[in-house]
């Protein structure tokens, strides 16, 4: 039976107690899984190399999601600058690893959220927010008094806190982490996180806790878990191990993107494993583990090799 849908007056709620602990958390940053220490509120910059600001590099109608977050009339889409993974092959790298953009307060932020909604976006979409959850809270404290109706979505790495998420419990409706990499030797070799594996299956059992299995109304998400698997070449991902988590310790009825959009981007031509694109044996390979493991729910990216 589905979950029944948060409410604007539960979430102001939440947010009126919780955006003060968050905040409190910058100042020694603990915001992520780096715990990194930095007094972001004194203006400095820890792992993701941005202060106690939001920086965000667009905001806009986005049509290329998956078609549940988008639907007809696009997902009102905020990209975040800066990131707290190292990727070595970012496909965003300018946003997240050169940090393009501009500073916001969080006004402004809300007004932004605002604005999307009545230009008929069916959602807010953060995307990149685990270094920035708290300023978030705050901004999307006073977007709801402000008159936001609309879901959230938390669209992120899957390498968050899982404390921070716990603040955000009857706050954010849609969660689409990734899930990158099943062996802690790849995600420490190409994305500087070693714990990647253990934090990224703590932060999808917090994440199913809070909101289950994804609701579509009227062909548009209104809650739920959307999990994100980007495959690697050459099994870096470890695609059957990340199916058959999600089927035995989450549910087989989890909605899952396989995506096959890799490409060589930013300094993956570095590293010889990530020089190429996958190869079609490769990509069908992991979809038969997908349908072996028992999962049947998501979206399936055609392959692009």
């Amino acid at each position: 039976m589905p979950s029944k849908l948060f409410t604007i007056e539960s979430k102001i709620e939440i947010l009126e107690k919780n955006v003060p602990i968050a905040l409190a958390s910058m100042k020694e940053c603990t915001v992520c899984p780096r715990e990194c220490l930095a007094n972001r509120i004194a203006g400095d910059v820890g792992e993701c190399s941005i202060p106690a600001q939001l920086k965000i590099s667009s905001a806009n109608l986005h049509f290329g999601e998956e078609p549940p977050i988008s639907g007809a009339n696009g997902s009102g889409t905020m990209f975040l600058s800066g990131c707290n993974l190292h990727c070595v092959y970012c496909q965003n790298y300018p946003i997240s690893q050169y940090h393009n953009g501009e500073y916001y307060s969080t006004s402004k932020a809300a007004a932004m959220m605002i604005a999307l909604e009545k230009r008929g976006a069916h959602n807010i979409n953060f995307v990149t927010p685990s270094h920035n959850v708290p300023l978030l809270m705050k901004a999307m404290l006073e977007a709801y008094k402000s008159g936001l109706t609309i879901p959230i979505v938390y669209n992120s790495s899957g390498y968050d806190s899982v404390k921070m998420l716990k603040l955000l419990d009857g706050v954010i409706d849609i969660y689409i982490p990734d899930m990158r990499y099943a062996d802690s030797k790849y995600s420490k070799s190409f994305s500087d996180a070693a714990d990647y594996p253990e934090i990224n299956r703590a932060v999808i059992k917090e994440m199913h806790r809070q909101v289950g299995i994804l609701q579509v109304a009227d062909g548009v998400a209104v809650k739920g878990l959307l999990i994100r698997h980007l495959v690697l070449p050459g099994d870096i991902s470890g695609s059957k191990k990340i199916f058959e988590f999600i089927a035995s310790e989450i549910s087989k009825n989890t909605y899952v993107a396989v995506m096959s959009q890799y490409f060589p981007a930013y300094n993956a031509c570095s590293y010889s494993l990530l020089s190429r694109r996958l190869s079609l044996p490769e990509y069908e390979k992991v979809l038969a583990d997908f349908e072996n493991s028992g999962l049947a729910n998501g979206y399936i990216q055609p392959y692009f090799g």
